[in-house]
C-alpha cells in the first residue's frame, strides 16, 4: 500500500487557541437541563446537524502510545468494546503488518509532539465483537498532542469514515446537480408550506432568481382553486407520507394570458434521523403534450365520426331520409343543433340547377335535430320549422355559403342559445343541393379550423347520397310515369266481360324504396265481340325493364290486332324478346342463336306471360302460357282452381313451342290472371301464397271492385318487393236474342237472301237507321265471298256495344283493298265499307276466313254517314 499520506505541525499551532474557542462555542449551543444522550445514535443536540450523517468517532493515546481512552462511537465504527479496546497498540491491532514499521515511526513523531493528519487504512480485529472481524475500511485521522496530567506527552485522535464523507459528496453533487442542471422544475417545500429552496428551471419560468423565491407559498404561482387543490395534497403528502405521481395542475406564467398545464410528483423528505423537514415537488410543463393530445383525441374523434357517418349516411334512396341521417351522426357527437335545408326545385325534381346565382333561392327545411331543445334555432333569424320553404337574404352568410360553396361563421347573437355556428354548403358533383347548418351552444367549445373541414366532409358525403336519392327519385318516377302510361287507362271494357284490375308498383315502407318492375296487363277487343286477356313480368327491374315491358305490350297488341292464335302470338313475342337484348334485333338473334352463345346476361331480356282469347258468343276462352304463373277460376258455386295450363318457357329463353288450352267458362265465373308480386314474398313462398289466393276468392259473385280489394286486404301485398298485377274478369256471354247467325249456299240469289236476314234482324233490334247501310255492306261482303271464295257462306250478326257483320267462307285469300281507277268498272266495294262502317278487317280461321265490319249504335250523337253520298264520293 502506498505511503500513507500525513501532515504534521508542531503542538504551538497558534489555531490552537481558534480551536479552543470554537470548542467553547459548541458547548455553549448545548441547551442547559438536557441530559447527554447515551444510547449509541449518530446524533446530537440540536438535531439535524451535520454529525446526523458523519460518522465520527474518537479516542485518546497514552505516553506509551496505547489506547488510553475509547469513545462510544469507536466502538461503532470499528465494533471493538472499550474493554477489550483500552490497552491495545492501535498500531499493530487496526495497521496491516505491512505499514506497521511506518505506523510506528508516525506514533513516534506524534507522542513527540508533532500533529498528524491523514487517510489511514485499517482492518477490524478478528476479535470485533459484533461479528465484523476482518472487515477493512479507510478512516482520516486528525492526531492532537496532549499532555497528562503528569505532563508526559500523549496525543487525541479524531476519527472519520471516508466512505460515508464520499457518499456524502456524492448526494451533494446529485443535489447540486437537481437544483442546478435538472431541465425539470424542482421545489423543496418546508413543513409549514413555504418554499424553502427552487432551481434554476423553476426560477426561470416564474421570474427572479432562486433566492427570490424563498418563503413564497403555493398561492403565489397557482389561482385560487387550483393552489387550494394543490395545498390540501400537500398536507396529506407531509402527513401520511405518501407520494404522489403525475398530479395535473393548470395556472399562468407570470406575464402571459396562456394557460399552462404541468404534472407534478410530490414526495415528504427526511433527515438522516428520519424526521420529515418537507416535500419535494417536481414539476414537468406538458402543455404540448395536452395539446397533442386534444389533437389526436380530436382526430380520432373526427375519424370514428366519418366512419360511423360512412356508415349510417346514405342507406335510403330518400332525400328526408338521408337528411335526418347526417343529423343523427352529428348531433350530439359533433354539435348541439343541426339542420339541412334543400332546394325546393330540387325537392320538386326540376331539371335545371337548383338554386340563384346570389344564394337566395327557395329552400325547404327537411331535418332538424337538438341535443338541448326542440326548438328551431335561436339567434338565427326567424324560426323555421321543419317543412317548411323559406329563403336566406342576400347579404347573410348562408346565402353567401350557397352562392360560393364555401362554409361561412355565423356570429352569435346578444342573448342567445347559440355560441358557435357554421353554414356548410352541401355540394355534390360541382353542384349546390343545400345547406347544413351546425351549432353549439353556450359551453361547449367553438368551432375551430379542424371542425370546419370535418363538416365539410360530412356534409360533401350526405350531398352525394341526396343527389344519388335525387337521381334515383328521378329514374323511379320517369320509369313509373312510362309503366303507367303503358298500362291501360282506366278500366277497360270489354264485350261479354266485366272487368276490374289492380296495379301496384313497388312502394316499400321500408328505408330503401324499390325500384319500378316490369309487370303490365291488358285488355285488347278483338273483331267478333272477342277480347284477347294479357298479364305479363318482365324480369328485373328499373327503366330498362319498364321500357322492355312498353315493347312487348305494344308488339302484344299488333300482334293480337292480326288475330292470331294465342300460341302464335307467345312464339312471335319469344322472337321478340330475343331481338331486344342483340344489338341488330330479331334477325341478329336469329343469327347468332346458330351459333354457340356467348351473349353477355346483362343483356338478356326474359319475361314471363299468360295470353288469353275470350270469345263471347261461345264462352270459350283459349289460353297460352310462357313461364307465368296458372290462372284461377272460380265458378259459381264451386271452390276456385288453378287450371292447368302448360307453363311453356319465358320468353325470350326460345327453342320450345306454346301449347294452348281451351276451356268453356259458365256463366258468372270469375277468372283471375295475376303477377308472382301478389303471392310470393320473402317472408310467404310461392306455394303458400297461391293457396292465400285460392283461398280469398270465396264469393265470385260479389262485385269485382270488391272483389279485388279484398284479395289485396287479405294477401301480403304491403312488402313492397315487387310489383303486383291483378286482372280479373266476370263472365257474361253474349245472349242469344242479340246474335244472328244464318248459312247461305254459293248461289247469286245467297245476296238477296242476306239482305233480308240483316233487315229483319235489324228491325227486330230497332236499329232502323241503320238498315240500309247494313244492307249495304252484306252484300259488299256476300258478294265478294260468291266471287272469291270457297264453300258456303255463313253471315252472322252480332249486337253489343257496337253492330258487327261477319261473311265467312272457306277461301284462304285474303281481300286486300286498293284504289280503283276512274276507268274501272269494280274495285270500289271494299272502299265503299271501309267509308260507310267504323272499322272493317279479316282473319283467317281455322276452315277458312271470316271478313267484318262494325258499326256503332244509333244514339243521337254520331251523325250516320249517308250511303249515297259515299257512293258518289268514290266516283
Amino acid at each position: 500500500m502506498s505511503e500513507i499520506p500525513a501532515k504534521a505541525t508542531e503542538s504551538t499551532d497558534p489555531l490552537d487557541g481558534a480551536r479552543a474557542e470554537a470548542a467553547d462555542d459548541a458547548v455553549a449551543h448545548v441547551r442547559p437541563g438536557e441530559p447527554p444522550s447515551g444510547d449509541a445514535m449518530w446524533q446530537s443536540s440540536p438535531p439535524g446537524s451535520i454529525y446526523d450523517y458523519i460518522k465520527v468517532a474518537s479516542f485518546s493515546i497514552g505516553p506509551d502510545g496505547l489506547v488510553e481512552q475509547w469513545s462510544l462511537r469507536a466502538e461503532q465504527l470499528f465494533g471493538i468494546p472499550a474493554r477489550h479496546a483500552v490497552g491495545m497498540d492501535p498500531i499493530e491491532a487496526f495497521i496491516d503488518p505491512d505499514l506497521r514499521a511506518q505506523g510506528q515511526r508516525k506514533m513516534a513523531e506524534i507522542l513527540d509532539g508533532r500533529e498528524w493528519t491523514g487517510v489511514v487504512p485499517f482492518r477490524v480485529p478478528p476479535s470485533a465483537a459484533d461479528g465484523e472481524g476482518g472487515r477493512e475500511g479507510l478512516a482520516e485521522v486528525y492526531v492532537m498532542p496532549t499532555r497528562t496530567e503528569e505532563g508526559e506527552k500523549a496525543a487525541v485522535c479524531i476519527v472519520v469514515d471516508v466512505r460515508t464523507l464520499r457518499s456524502i459528496e456524492t448526494d451533494l453533487a446529485a443535489s447540486q446537480a437537481i437544483f442546478g442542471q435538472s431541465p425539470f422544475g424542482f421545489v423543496l417545500i418546508d413543513p409549514d408550506l413555504r418554499v424553502r429552496r427552487v432551481n434554476y428551471r423553476f426560477a426561470s419560468l416564474f421570474g427572479g432568481s432562486p433566492d427570490d423565491h424563498r418563503g413564497k407559498g403555493v398561492h403565489d404561482y397557482l389561482p385560487r382553486p387550483e393552489a387550494e387543490r394543490v395545498t390540501a395534497t400537500l398536507r396529506r403528502v407531509l402527513e401520511t407520507g405518501d407520494s404522489i405521481t403525475d398530479m395535473h395542475v393548470t395556472g399562468f406564467l407570470p406575464g402571459s394570458d396562456e394557460r399552462r398545464h404541468w404534472s407534478i410528483n410530490l414526495y415528504r423528505v427526511r433527515s438522516g434521523s428520519g424526521r420529515p423537514i418537507g416535500i419535494a415537488w417536481l414539476g414537468t410543463d406538458i402543455t404540448a403534450r395536452r395539446a397533442a393530445a386534444r389533437e389526436a383525441a380530436a382526430a380520432r374523434r373526427n375519424l370514428a365520426l366519418l366512419n360511423e357517418a360512412g356508415a349510417r349516411i346514405g342507406n335510403s334512396l330518400d332525400l328526408e331520409t338521408t337528411a335526418r341521417e347526417l343529423l343523427d351522426v352529428v348531433v350530439p357527437g359533433f354539435c348541439d343543433l343541426a339542420t339541412v335545408d334543400l332546394y325546393q326545385g330540387l325537392l320538386a325534381g326540376d331539371e335545371t340547377p337548383p338554386g340563384l346565382a346570389d344564394g337566395s333561392a327557395e329552400l325547404r327545411r327537411v331535418a332538424f335535430a337538438s341535443a338541448v331543445s326542440d326548438a328551431p334555432f335561436i339567434g338565427s333569424g326567424d324560426p323555421v320549422s321543419v317543412g317548411a320553404v323559406h329563403h336566406y337574404p342576400f347579404n347573410s352568410p348562408c346565402a353567401d355559403a350557397l352562392r360560393t360553396a364555401r362554409p361561412q361563421y355565423i356570429p352569435a347573437e346578444e342573448g342567445g342559445l347559440v355560441q358557435s355556428t357554421l353554414a356548410v354548403p352541401m355540394v355534390a358533383h360541382d353542384t349546390v343541393v343545400g345547406l347544413a347548418q351546425f351549432a353549439r351552444t353556450k359551453g361547449s367549445e367553438p368551432f375551430g379550423d379542424r371542425d370546419r373541414d370535418l363538416a365539410v366532409e360530412l356534409a360533401a358525403r350526405a350531398a352525394v347520397c341526396i343527389d344519388n336519392a335525387r337521381l334515383y327519385r328521378r329514374e323511379h318516377e320517369r320509369a313509373l310515369i312510362l309503366q303507367r302510361s303503358l298500362l291501360p287507362p282506366g278500366d277497360p271494357v270489354a264485350s261479354g266481360l266485366d272487368i276490374a284490375c289492380r296495379y301496384l308498383p313497388g312502394n316499400s315502407s321500408a328505408d330503401r324504396p324499390s325500384e319500378v318492375g316490369g309487370d303490365w296487363f291488358d285488355v285488347i277487343e278483338l273483331p267478333g265481340h272477342r277480347t284477347a286477356l294479357v298479364v305479363g313480368d318482365v324480369m328485373g327491374r328499373g327503366l330498362r325493364a319498364a321500357v322492355a315491358m312498353g315493347e312487348l305490350r305494344s308488339a302484344v297488341r299488333t300482334l293480337a290486332l292480326l288475330d292470331l292464335e294465342p300460341a302464335e302470338v307467345l312464339s312471335a313475342l319469344d322472337e321478340i324478346a330475343r331481338g331486344l337484348g342483340a344489338p341488330g334485333g330479331v334477325q341478329q338473334a336469329t343469327r347468332a342463336a346458330r351459333r354457340p352463345r356467348e351473349a353477355d346476361l346483362l343483356e338478356v331480356y326474359l319475361a314471363t306471360c299468360v295470353y288469353a282469347v275470350y270469345d263471347s258468343v261461345t264462352r270459350r276462352c283459349t289460353f297460352a302460357n310462357a313461364g307465368h304463373l296458372p290462372p284461377v277460376l272460380v265458378e259459381p258455386g264451386e271452390d276456385a282452381l288453378m287450371l292447368d295450363v302448360p307453363p311453356g318457357m319465358p320468353l325470350g329463353v326460345g327453342g320450345e313451342p306454346f301449347e294452348e288450352v281451351e276451356v268453356e267458362l259458365p256463366e258468372g265465373a270469375l277468372l283471375a290472371l295475376y303477377t308472382d308480386g301478389l303471392v310470393e314474398s320473402r317472408d310467404h313462398p310461392l306455394d303458400e301464397g297461391l293457396q292465400a289466393f285460392v283461398g280469398a276468392l270465396t264469393d265470385p259473385s260479389a262485385p269485382l271492385e270488391d272483389v279485388c280489394d279484398h284479395v289485396l286486404n287479405t294477401l301480403d301485398t304491403h312488402h313492397g318487393e315487387d310489383d303486383i298485377a291483378l286482372l280479373m274478369a266476370r263472365v257474361q256471354g253474349l245472349p242469344a236474342d242479340s246474335v244472328g247467325d244464318w248459312t247461305l249456299p254459293r248461289e247469286p240469289r245467297s245476296v238477296g237472301k242476306a239482305r233480308e236476314y240483316a233487315r229483319g234482324q235489324l228491325l227486330s233490334w230497332g236499329l232502323e237507321p241503320l238498315v240500309d247501310t247494313t244492307e249495304l255492306l252484306v252484300s259488299e261482303l256476300v258478294t265478294n265471298a260468291l266471287r272469291y271464295g270457297e264453300g258456303d257462306i255463313r253471315l252472322r250478326l252480332l249486337l253489343d256495344r257496337t253492330l258487327v257483320c261477319e261473311v265467312w267462307d272457306s277461301g284462304l285469300v285474303q281481300p286486300r283493298r286498293r284504289r280503283a281507277r276512274d276507268t274501272d268498272e269494280g274495285g270500289r266495294g271494299l272502299q265503299l265499307v271501309g267509308l260507310l262502317s267504323a272499322a272493317w278487317g279479316s282473319r283467317r280461321t281455322p276452315r277458312g276466313k271470316t271478313v267484318w265490319f262494325e258499326l256503332p249504335l244509333p244514339d243521337g250523337q254520331n251523325g250516320m254517314v249517308d250511303p249515297a253520298e259515299a257512293l258518289l264520293s268514290l266516283f
